[in-house]
């Protein structure tokens, strides 16, 4: 006797009860936008938010502020969305069989029967080439830049089978926008915007190791790594050194951002923001719980704030 296929109405086991695609997509557009994670936003703004990150102090580093920061500032929100989609359709793809033996993952799309493989790449292509026509509005570095932030696109959902640092693979993915945008605004990369991301990548590997604590028993059954699984109960004392690294590059980022040209003052208020970053980074180890998933979640979560927060303070830095 054969099982009825999935019904597109089945969410996600970890998404958001109230999340907009269950209530208000269409059905037969639902398991689409599932696999792109759009019941979850969180990915789409920790991919966001070292963009506008990049964007902002690269206007504190030149003082020239143009209207053509307005369309970057949309577009990045445009094309994270659409490429935080893209990159999880590619990671649902290839982690399908892994994703049918971890209890969290396994009522995603594919594994459930929802979408096809087939379905899920045309699906991810056509997110890829709407994302492109964003990035070709931008100057030639950037598009550069952009086109080679595939690599790391591609080869992340591999890495849990290679190292046992898949966190560090995210990151190099997920802040590749602070050099982007930087270079988008300025035409050319310079260190600030080089200090930023590596400060992006503490930061993932700070927030992405409480998020690989909620799955360590399954992915100990199925052989995936992570940071989680390595660093076991000293996660909080690594946590501790990703947090200095983030709060230190960021800071860094902002002196050399703000010392040619900006005011003292600005260099003052721009200071404040990986100094509250860090505050609220730490407010996060104060909580953590690393064998209750819940708290993991709700911590990760959390990271939304964390990346606003220095993001409020630019902006502030920006009006003085």
């Amino acid at each position: 006797m054969h099982n009825p296929p999935p019904s597109p109405d089945a969410p996600v086991a970890d998404a958001p009860n109230d999340n907009w695609v269950d209530r208000y997509a269409p059905a037969f557009a639902r398991p689409y936008l599932r696999l792109s994670r759009a019941d979850r936003p969180i990915g789409t703004w920790l991919l966001l938010l070292p963009c506008w990150w990049g964007l902002t102090l690269a206007i504190i580093f030149d003082q020239t502020p143009r209207w053509g920061d307005l369309w970057i500032f949309i577009g990045c929100a445009l094309g994270a969305f659409l490429m935080r989609g893209a990159g999880c359709t590619w990671n649902d793809i290839t982690d399908r069989n892994f994703d049918s033996q971890v209890a969290r993952t396994r009522s995603r799309p594919i594994p459930s029967g929802q979408v096809s493989v087939r379905g899920a790449v045309s699906w991810m292509v056509l997110q890829a080439l709407a994302a492109a026509l964003i990035l070709f509005t931008f100057n030639r570095a950037a598009i550069s830049l952009g086109v080679l932030s595939l690599l790391l696109v591609a080869i992340y959902p591999f890495a849990k089978r290679f190292t046992w640092w898949p966190q560090a693979f995210l990151g190099l993915a997920f802040n590749w926008g602070a050099l982007l945008v930087w270079t988008a605004h300025t035409g050319s990369l310079q260190s600030p915007a080089v200090l930023l991301y590596f400060s992006g990548i503490a930061w993932t590997l700070f927030y992405d190791t409480i998020y690989a604590h909620q799955d360590t028993e399954d992915d100990a059954l199925i052989g995936v790594k992570s940071t989680a699984r390595l660093f076991g109960d000293n996660t909080s004392q690594w946590l501790r050194r990703f947090l200095a690294a983030s709060v230190g590059l960021m800071g860094l980022a902002v002196v050399f951002s703000a010392m040619p040209n900006a005011s003292v003052l600005a260099l003052v208020i721009a200071l404040g923001g990986p100094w509250a970053m860090g505050w609220h980074m730490a407010w996060q180890l104060r909580g953590l719980d690393i064998h209750n998933p819940a708290k993991c979640h709700q911590l990760f979560l959390a990271n939304r704030d964390t990346g606003m927060i220095p993001l409020l303070f630019y902006a502030v830095a920006l009006l003085v």
